[in-house]
């Protein structure tokens, strides 16, 4: 990924990680909480075999509209 996008895709993972802050359910395995940053991150490397900066160009799109689902999922 070129680097103007992965800093717009690092904006709206932190923007999502603010989003989160307390809405992500308690877990046994996260004693002081979760961390919501950590989590999204987890999930787009679930989603696409790789980390949000190894996505390609062409997959960039796809990566935003993951980001907003994740969002709906929690709103």
């Amino acid at each position: 990924m070129n680097e103007n996008n992965k800093k717009l895709a690092w904006n709206e993972i932190t923007r999502l990680g603010d989003f989160l802050k307390n809405k992500l359910p308690e877990s046994k395995y996260h004693p002081n909480g979760r961390n919501p940053y950590a989590h999204i991150l987890v999930l787009i490397k679930k989603k696409f075999g790789c980390s949000y900066k190894d996505i390609k160009d062409e997959d960039f799109k796809t990566l935003l509209r993951f980001i907003k689902f994740i969002k709906a999922k929690y709103n």
